[in-house]
């Protein structure tokens, strides 16, 4: 028991004692800083004569007499102290739910965080100890013997490979890069000291636009410099952390998925996702699926109800027969031989009682959307006549319901099942909630409340789980020793059903993930793109990846007191999270510090950064959150008490929970952008973390895209809407992180490209405009070209061929993949860019905030019935201009060289080459304002009245009935008006 009115020491947290004259022990009779003996006497024989607040000596009586009198009496300092405690678990620290300032003014046995990390400290230091007298005994050891040793299987087992891409491929392409540079740069010397005076405007606006593309062409391309291969060892991951007849060693999961509107995102497409997850090929006990209803809809806890049961059938089935893939919409409609590789002899009888039985439980789920189709006027009731609490989904509490797990229900095989959490984050007016990113960020603090994976994957709601082993492909990278240390994400390309064989609008983006993301991975990794990712939670937290260079020796080795000492009377000591900030030199305001560089701190500069205080100001008030974020490998908090866990996980999903915390700001998923996924990597990134690209053969996951124009449109405005919001904030790539230098400048250079493309849109659609300008005016942006201006010419449009085929060659893309996206990039770029740099700068200037509506993800009955679905949008407008304007100037053309003879028809050809130029890359936008084409096409018709057009031009020039003596006379006539 802790005496009355005796104060607690600052480092240890225990009670000061007394002196031997029997009063209260008193080190520094300055400041009075509390201090029992057992610490004075370890900083003592540390060399530190100082005190750690004010930095006066300590009293050398004081230091002589009772040192002198106690040390032999009893040796027990607070090293011998923590020597004695037994680690229990990764960390095995209890958090208290008060401060350390609050816990020394309530008089309380220290402050149990603190106490518990100096115990973790001096384990490491004691390691560290035994460590290097190891390191003098090898000294004697031969060296052959170290090697052996050294060298054990375990040790340097590696579960995945490196494989650049063969250098009669990259060579190459790196060469013809530098060509290419060279040829612009003799090609814009050409174009600037040749200006065309008779059309001065045109040819500037035309110089303009060609410096930006050649920028972002050169944004692009060099993050592509060092492009590489992985691949992955499975069966080494299963030897190493499943040894027969023991239990799994792999790491615990948390699966995300989110949703919004049940009627927009259809309650099966979401069911299949879950159903997926819950049947992926993992241990059970390491996997949890959360679900964010971020609508907070009565129709989706029914259909999760129903999926949950359901999953009892489904989940045994799929893990007996080996199935590919596990969402059973899926596996059913797959138009393959299902008895391929399946020789049970019931394995037929039990897939169509399977078949049958998901039948059921969709027209179940059918029910239930048609169900909520009509909102009642007094709201939705539950089955026990109560009131469903999310009624208004702008204001109501929060919810959560554990559906399965390890108390919950079993298989039919009584076997155990994955646990399947439904989650809706309250929501009170007034509140800002932050939409996509709010709601991740609640599933993040609830998953660390309950289950606590050290690894988290996120997925959209439309996006299931393809390859059933994708968990154990992104492991072989985490689980690592030799790569996993400093990866902050694992990220999967995406992959889409339900599309049209010819792609027309670009929806797989084949080219970004098969080309520039493997580039990225050769340099820090890819960027983050929002679904099929697997989190290192620390890294969520706002931590620093373990190489991150430990603080100078000059200012950590000594001990703050010495330092005091020392500079006080020259200037005042800083605040220790001053000298913190100015040793790193850094301005990204990391969350907090990293937990591997406090080792070069004395007790007192610890217990100014690892008090509570510090904890609750960066994640909230919540002391299981705060312990859970300690947990390096996972795992619930020992101190969480099991019966108040859900109430606590109710807690942290409360609106107000994330106010004056760094939520949001430096942790979690980063808020400010509609695309917070390409914020929060780059974050990490900046930190110093690098991410890995992992594409196995069998695609991970699949999603659904939208293949209707107008929807697609939208889905490429909202992306390039928050690439503008990111180069209009403070996270701009083009000067957030500079003084870390810990982003790669390549890397530097992609995420630049990530947010200044749109604004290729305003000299894209000058660009476009300028065959119809130069049709209708009979000007031309280029000079009478000479022999040396062709070669310049020449040589630029063989470098850009040469450069994409030898693109294509290392990537293995298809030619028909890449000309779609150059199609879409102008499509795109016209139209959904454009109205993004204007939404963008109007959000900035005039706070005018624009809502996205979620694109519907479901399909008619018939195959691709929804590509031909016209709906109308503004987004349509600008293309369909420069569609229109580019015909007009393609047949004024025709008809102004047929007006002016021969010698018009040389200057028509590049005019008209130029148009075609244009016309052709929008073409599938032509195409998709046709609607569906069952009978004759009607761009057929298009097409045959542009040449009708061109041909009653000719008609009308050569016109037999017309004798040239009659046309001359006419022509005389008309020259002779005066008009």
């Amino acid at each position: 028991m802790m005496e009355s009115g005796v104060p607690l020491c600052n480092s240890c947290g225990e009670s000061v004692g007394h002196a031997s004259n029997g009063e209260v022990f008193v080190a520094c009779q300055e400041c009075n800083f509390s201090i029992c003996r057992s610490c004075f006497d370890y900083e003592l024989r540390e060399g530190k004569k100082a005190c750690l607040r004010c930095g006066n000596p300590y009293d050398e009586n004081l230091a002589l007499d009772d040192v002198g009198k106690e040390l032999p009496v009893s040796r027990s300092t607070m090293a011998d102290h923590l020597d004695n405690h037994q680690d229990t678990g990764i960390h095995a620290r209890t958090v208290s739910n008060l401060s350390a300032v609050e816990s020394e003014s309530n008089g309380e046995p220290g402050n149990p965080i603190w106490k518990n990390r100096v115990e973790s400290w001096k384990e490491k230091k004691n390691k560290k100890k035994k460590a290097a007298s190891k390191a003098t005994e090898e000294v004697q050891i031969p060296t052959e013997q170290q090697m052996e040793e050294k060298q054990s299987p375990e040790s340097i087992q590696t579960f995945s490979k490196t494989i650049p891409i063969p250098p009669n491929k990259i060579t190459p392409y790196r060469i013809v890069i530098i060509m290419r540079l060279i040829i612009l740069g003799l090609f814009f010397h050409y174009r600037v000291t040749n200006p065309v005076d008779s059309a001065y405007g045109l040819w500037l606006t035309s110089v303009i636009c060609e410096i930006w593309f050649a920028v972002s062409w050169v944004l692009d391309q060099f993050p592509k410099w060092s492009p590489v291969n992985r691949v992955t060892y499975l069966d080494k991951l299963s030897s190493r952390y499943e040894r027969e007849g023991e239990p799994s060693e792999l790491a615990a999961v948390d699966f995300f998925v989110s949703t919004v509107d049940p009627l927009k995102e259809p309650p099966l497409i979401t069911a299949n996702t879950v159903l997926s997850i819950l049947a992926v090929d993992y241990p059970v006990d390491k996997v949890s699926c959360y679900v964010s209803d971020d609508g907070s809809a009565m129709l989706t806890f029914e259909a999760l109800a129903e999926t949950a049961e359901f999953a009892r059938k489904w989940v045994p089935f799929c893990k007996k027969f080996s199935i590919e893939p596990r969402a059973p919409e899926f596996y059913f409609s797959q138009k393959i031989d299902y008895l391929k590789d399946k020789v049970q002899p019931s394995f037929v009888k039990e897939r169509r009682a399977m078949k049958r039985d998901y039948e059921e439980y969709k027209v179940r789920i059918n029910a239930l959307v048609a169900k909520a189709q009509k909102t009642p006027d007094e709201g939705w009731t539950m089955q026990d006549g109560t009131s469903w609490p999310g009624n208004n989904p702008r204001d109501h509490p929060g919810m959560i319901q554990v559906f399965l797990g390890h108390t919950g229900a079993h298989d039919i095989e009584g076997n155990e099942l994955p646990r399947l959490v439904y989650v809706s984050r309250e929501k009170r007016p007034g509140y800002q909630h932050h939409k996509k990113a709010g709601a991740m960020n609640a599933l993040v603090r609830v998953s660390a409340v309950l289950t606590n994976a050290p690894y988290i994957l996120n997925l959209d709601c439309d996006h299931y789980v393809n390859n059933s082993k994708a968990v154990r492909e992104a492991m072989c990278f985490m689980m690592d020793p030799q790569v996993g240390r400093d990866v902050c994400y694992i990220q999967f390309p995406q992959r889409f059903d339900g599309i049209d064989r010819s792609d027309r609008y670009a929806n797989r983006n084949i080219v970004f993930f098969d080309v520039n993301m493997k580039g990225l991975d050769g340099i820090q990794g890819p960027v983050y793109v929002g679904t099929g990712c697997v989190f290192y939670r620390q890294a969520l937290y706002g931590y620093g990846p373990p190489s991150l260079p430990s603080l100078p020796k000059a200012s950590s080795s000594c001990s703050w007191g010495c330092c005091c000492c020392c500079c006080r009377s020259k200037k005042p000591s800083k605040d220790i999270s001053e000298v913190y900030r100015d040793s790193k030199q850094d301005d990204l305001n990391a969350a907090i510090f990293n937990l591997r560089e406090i080792d070069n701190y004395d007790e007192y500069d610890r217990s100014m950064l690892i008090s509570q205080m510090s904890f609750e100001k960066t994640f909230g008030l919540s002391s299981v959150f705060i312990e859970s974020t300690l947990m390096e490998n996972g795992g619930v908090a020992e101190s969480a008490n099991p019966s108040t866990l859900i109430k606590e996980a109710i807690h942290v999903i409360s609106c107000g929970y994330e106010e004056k915390t760094e939520w949001g700001k430096e942790i979690g998923w980063i808020y400010g952008s509609v695309t917070e996924d390409i914020l929060t990597g780059f974050k990490m990134h900046c930190r110093g973390w690098r991410s890995i690209y992992c594409m196995p053969l069998r695609p991970a996951f699949k999603g659904s895209a939208p293949i209707n124009l107008s929807d697609r449109l939208h889905q490429v405005l909202r992306w390039a809407l928050g690439s503008v919001e990111i180069f209009l904030s403070r996270h701009c790539p083009l000067w957030y992180g500079f003084a870390g230098g810990r982003l790669k400048w390549l890397q530097r250079l992609a995420y630049i490209n990530t947010i200044v493309y749109p604004f290729t849109s305003l000299p894209l659609i000058a660009y476009c405009s300028l065959p119809a300008i130069c049709l209708l005016t009979g000007k031309f942006i280029i000079p009478t070209l000479s022999n040396l201006a062709s070669i310049w010419f020449l040589g630029l449009f063989i470098s850009i061929i040469v450069t994409s085929v030898l693109e294509l060659r290392w990537s293995g893309v298809g030619i028909e993949d890449w000309w779609r996206n150059e199609q879409f990039w102008v499509i795109g770029g016209v139209s959904a860019h454009l109205f993004a740099v204007f939404q963008g700068f109007l959000k900035m200037l005039a706070g005018l905030d624009t809502n996205f509506t979620v694109t519907a993800k479901a399909a008619d009955d018939t195959q691709f019935g929804e590509l031909y679905i016209f709906k109308w949008t503004t987004l349509l407008i600008p293309p369909t201009t420069l569609l229109v304007v580019n015909m007009v100037g393609v047949v004024a053309g025709f008809s102004d060289a047929l007006n002016n003879g021969y010698e018009a028809w040389g200057p028509l050809f590049g005019k008209v080459f130029f148009a075609f130029w244009v016309i052709l890359h929008l073409y599938p936008f032509l195409k998709g304002l046709m609607g569906r084409q069952n009978r004759t096409p009607t761009i057929v018709v298009l097409w045959s009245v542009l040449l009708a057009s061109v041909f009653s031009l000719l008609w009308v020039k050569v016109d037999p009935f017309l004798s040239n003596s009659n046309s001359s006379s006419v022509a005389q006539s008309c020259i002779s008006i005066d008009c």
